[in-house]
């Protein structure tokens, strides 16, 4: 089955650059030839490939009205996508009350919504010379930045196809560019909902950072009901300039009968420093890809995460830590925390090119095994082809020990609520490598929520 999805060829609009048009008939060129993934290849080891057909799913036209009887549906309009566009559902949700759920941060710079893709809401107090806007409206009006930044990388970690897909069907999404020896003091956040039945998405976020600049971009992705299964293959590109700081932050919290594919490609200029962490908490099954390139002396690169897995959740996470130039430093931590029948996969590789000497490199991952009947599997590797590299990698899977629960016990804590304190804390190594207390407690808060929503079905 080379083409999981029925999808006609994509369409052109005049209005989108021809450099982008053509990447984009280029890119489903690309899809169509490139096999779907198979048991048997590497890239999809231990994965459940039975969760990449996505017959069924269609891209909505947007975003419904409001009115008093309900949501209405809106006519078809022209899009950049190549798979169906239908009328929006009855089960759509109206952009107004999804605008009131979409709480963060207290202080922010500037805050972006998107449902099913369309824009609802976007506020900004950014310094002058900062662009942050949408993707849609970034083709048109700084077509040549965007062009220079888009995609440039090669998606090495399995999900070739489904960049392919992502890139010849994507419409909108932020572009965040921030110029020479700017820092924004306060993050930019962006909301993503995933609204309607067997609605699919395709939300790419473009952040790129000039010398000395500094930006943190907080990026959440919910569904708007619990009950509709949805689809999301997501893409995001960071570009860090030299000795600049660059922090993103996704929360995966779609609800447990959708899908995501995430795609992250970093790149770290000289002495530029990024930090990458993603949350997992929602989707029945996730599959997180994440590439950092570090291409100068002094880059720097950590790469965080945390996943709680329930029920018949799984998270399928893939990483490359690509050392290109001497001198550069690299650290992933990611920590799983399963429960009842969940399962996770780690599939981590430290790859040190020719001449990259002095490459100092790290990685762990921890797996935090909540019932008899979870599963993790874990498989970090070394690539070196370097001198005076000082790299290791690992990953342990263990059980909470009686000792621990029996200490928190005598203390007047009941059993669950002694098991939900270790997990959290399991966790806080990582948090605390945020740096940042509201983003912090923000982080924990969606943590909590999934823990709460685990004790519920476990009562």
């Amino acid at each position: 089955m080379n083409s999981p999805v029925p999808v006609p060829a994509p369409t052109t609009s005049a209005a989108l650059p021809a450099w982008f048009t053509t990447r984009q008939q280029a890119a489903w060129s690309r899809y169509l030839a490139i096999p779907t993934p198979k048991r048997g290849d590497e890239m999809w080891r231990f994965s459940n490939i039975k969760q990449l057909d996505f017959t069924g799913f269609s891209r909505s036209t947007g975003v419904p009205p409001v009115r008093e009887d309900g949501p209405t549906s809106l006519s078809p309009h022209e899009t950049t996508g190549i798979l169906p566009v239908v009328p929006d559902r009855q089960d759509a949700y109206p952009p107004a009350d999804l605008i009131a759920r979409s709480s963060g941060l207290e202080d922010t710079a500037a805050k972006l919504i998107f449902v099913n893709e369309t824009l609802v809401h976007s506020q900004s107090s950014l310094p002058a010379g900062v662009l942050c806007l949408s993707l849609a409206e970034a083709l048109v009006s700084h077509s040549a930045l965007v062009e220079a930044h888009f995609m440039k990388q090669e998606t090495r970690l399995g999900s070739a196809k489904f960049a392919a897909l992502h890139e010849a069907s994507v419409a909108n999404g932020v572009f965040v560019h921030v110029p020479d020896d700017v820092e924004i003091a306060h993050p930019i956040e962006i909301h993503h909902w995933l609204a309607g039945s067997n609605t699919v998405i395709f939300p790419h976020t473009l952040v790129v950072t000039g010398r000395h600049a500094k930006v943190r971009v907080v990026e959440m992705f919910r569904s708007a009901g619990d009950l509709q299964p949805g689809l999301a293959i997501t893409f995001n590109d960071l570009a860090a300039g030299p000795g600049s700081k660059l922090d993103y932050v996704a929360i995966q919290a779609f609800n447990e009968v959708s899908r995501v594919i995430q795609i992250n490609e970093t790149s770290a200029a000289r002495d530029a420093t990024t930090t990458g962490f993603v949350l997992n908490t929602g989707a029945a099954w996730a599959r997180n890809e994440s590439l950092s390139r570090l291409e100068g002396p002094g880059a720097r690169s950590d790469m965080l995460s945390v996943s709680i897995a329930a029920h018949a959740q799984e998270y399928d996470q893939r990483t490359f830590q690509h050392h290109v130039s001497p001198g550069a430093f690299s650290d992933l931590l990611y920590k799983n925390l399963l429960y009842d029948f969940a399962g996770t996969i780690f599939s981590g590789l430290i790859s040190v090119d020719e001449g990259a000497h002095h490459t100092d490199a790290y990685q762990t991952c921890r797996n935090l095994l909540m019932s008899d009947t979870c599963e993790a599997n874990s498989m970090p590797g070394l690539e070196i082809n370097a001198d005076q590299v000082k790299c290791s990698h690992g990953s342990t899977s263990s059980q909470i020990s009686e000792e621990e629960i029996f200490y928190l016990r005598a203390r007047g804590i009941d059993s669950a609520a002694a098991r939900q304190l270790i997990a959290r804390g399991f966790s806080i190594e990582v948090l605390a490598r945020l740096g940042d207390e509201p983003l912090e407690s923000l982080v924990i808060g969606f943590m909590d929520a999934k823990f709460a929503s685990i004790a519920k079905a476990n009562n």
